[in-house]
């Protein structure tokens, strides 16, 4: 239905704003009080049981033991090898090389999904994309300042987007047959049990001064355990069960545009530095870049869907 098209729709929107937030709220958590690994296993953890303490509640769903092996390859790619290079990528490699990989997802996504689903490449939707990465990359490049930078750290960020780009790729067949829920609990339990096996990960997490961080810290923690890993994960697999993969990869694009919003209203109530002097016109024009961008690839979801009436 049209309806549920709609919510798909606000759900990866809500999805890339909850990201966005991220950047600012839970500035400073890493590497000051805990080491990315041990950063990934909190979100791991955390959300698994947030997700089996609701689906044990909502939803009496049995899945097949033959689609264990796909949930298993879904929870290496979009969890473990996604989140374990995006973190140590992130803390080797500059912000503006990090934006710019971000922006090769849904290009990723496009063409994954026409070799591994047979999805055909709509010109349309690729011109969408496209012009999306364009705003996307002219905008992280006139708001980046960090001048630090690795071509390990590149490399490892190639490897989240490439892994994000195939896990939505790989779990559009089993979200067509189970309910989200159903499919991110298993998928992150799988994800969840990569991490813990994760040698560095129990060595880094016995090492953690747990003494020095604060009740901010804690609750900057929960926000990204809660609303960046158990909400954005449920919601993107909300939203990948009835728009495609291309469709939910190019709402990544909005993400520079909802760190900027939030740096300017957490600013205003003085829970982060003032950025407000760094947001301009040449800025607002690339955000409505990447808008038009985001509009076009999605609108055709939406043709495609009255046609399938």
């Amino acid at each position: 239905m049209r309806a549920h098209l709609i919510r798909a729709h606000i759900a990866l929107f809500m999805v890339n704003t909850l990201y966005g937030a991220s950047h600012i709220i839970a500035k400073g958590v890493m590497p000051n009080y805990l080491t990315p690994n041990v950063f990934i296993m909190f979100r791991a953890v955390g959300a698994t049981l947030l997700f089996w303490l609701i689906k044990l509640i909502l939803i009496k769903e049995k899945v097949l033991r033959k689609d264990m092996f796909l949930f298993a390859i879904c929870g290496m790619f979009g969890v473990t090898i996604n989140q374990l290079f995006f973190f140590n990528g992130l803390n080797l490699s500059s912000s503006i090389n990090s934006g710019i990989i971000m922006t090769l997802n849904p290009i990723m996504v496009v063409i994954l999904s026409f070799f591994i689903i047979r999805s055909p490449i709509n010109i349309k939707r690729t011109t969408g994309v496209l012009i999306g990465a364009t705003g996307a990359i002219l905008l992280t490049l006139s708001s980046g300042t960090a001048s630090t930078e690795s071509l390990i750290g590149d490399l490892y960020l190639l490897i989240n987007a490439a892994s994000y780009a195939l896990y939505l790729v790989i779990a559009k067949p089993l979200i067509n047959k189970y309910s989200p829920l159903t499919v991110i609990t298993y998928v992150f339990s799988f994800g969840m049990l990569f991490i813990l096996i994760y040698p560095p990960t129990l060595t880094e997490f016995l090492s953690t001064d747990f003494k020095i961080i604060t009740s901010d810290v804690i609750w900057k923690i929960l926000y990204v355990v809660i609303g960046v890993t158990f909400l954005t994960y449920l919601l993107t697999m909300y939203g990948l069960k009835h728009t495609s993969p291309t469709v939910s990869s190019a709402y990544i694009y909005t993400q520079p545009v909802s760190v900027i919003f939030f740096a300017y209203i957490l600013s205003e109530i003085g829970l982060a530095e003032d950025y407000t002097d760094t947001i301009t016109l040449e800025k607002i024009i690339y955000m409505l870049i990447i808008f038009v961008g985001v509009y076009i690839t999605s609108s055709t979801s939406f043709v495609n869907h009255k046609n399938d009436k």
